[in-house]
């Protein structure tokens, strides 16, 4: 690459003097996330549910010379989730991430109604009610970035994930439809979709068989790590994608292939 087609890339890349506003970023891919968007020279407005994960996360930023801040998010909780927008509107957001997410692995019929709520709340209304109260900002600067991440079930479904494939899928098609709404504002609307990752999430699941048949689900044989799922989240926030528009991306070793 010569010297001038690195410095445009190099300006497509970058993110200097945005701020984003993310979820999700006490562990796994959103603390991974957090750090490449810092890196990137993106300021860095963070939430999560686990505040002292969270607190240490943008403390590392700042550490390494870079901007965050932390304000303490339940996407299960409307009030929570309305404070939250409050707090992070001053913070003049020009992207908008949603990485947190929630699975409980079990057959649909083992299923109770707490554990739909909870999946329903931090797989998509909470997502959906944090996108709607910050999307007037976006509109009014003609300009933003609105990043989902669901899950390859989503996209195919998954054995023992059936409640949860469809809140996922549910956040794709939100995402898809939002972006036909907002693009005469210059607002980019995508989907990122991870197959299996090496998260706290992925080794919380109890059936050590099924951990491993989720391994070898992928045709690369191996998990996806936070940072690879990340390389894709970040790329959709810079002005490389800028003409990328309700697409969805499997960051997933291969595990769904589409045409």
């Amino acid at each position: 690459m010569n010297t001038i087609n690195q410095s445009a890339w190099q300006t497509a890349t970058s993110l200097s003097g945005k701020t984003v506003v993310m979820t999700g970023v006490a562990s796994g891919i959103g603390r991974a996330t957090a750090l490449q968007l810092a890196s990137a020279g993106a300021a860095v407005i963070g939430s999560d549910v686990n505040q002292k994960d969270g607190e240490a996360l943008a403390a590392e930023i700042r550490a390494s010379g870079g901007r965050a801040e932390f304000l303490p998010l339940d996407l299960t909780n409307g009030a929570s989730v309305d404070a939250f927008v409050a707090a992070a509107k001053p913070h003049d957001p020009d992207i908008v991430i949603n990485v947190a997410g929630w699975d409980k692995i079990g057959p649909f019929l083992d299923n109770t109604p707490d554990v739909w709520e909870k999946l329903v709340g931090i797989n998509f209304l909470g997502p959906i009610r944090m996108i709607h109260g910050l999307l007037p900002g976006l509109i009014a600067k003609r300009y933003g970035k609105v990043i989902t991440v669901s899950s390859d079930a989503g996209r195919v479904g998954s054995l023992g994930e059936t409640f949860y494939a469809g809140t996922k899928g549910g956040i794709i098609a939100f995402t898809k439809s939002l972006a036909r709404e907002v693009s005469r504002y210059n607002i980019n609307c995508n989907v990122i979709c991870p197959g299996p990752t090496d998260t706290p999430l992925f080794h919380s699941i109890e059936n050590e068989k099924l951990r491993a048949a989720l391994v070898t689900a992928s045709p690369m044989r191996r998990l996806g790590t936070p940072t690879e799922v990340a390389n894709g989240i970040v790329f959709l926030s810079t002005p490389a994608a800028d003409f990328i528009q309700g697409q969805v991306l499997s960051v997933s070793g291969g595990l769904t292939m589409h045409g």
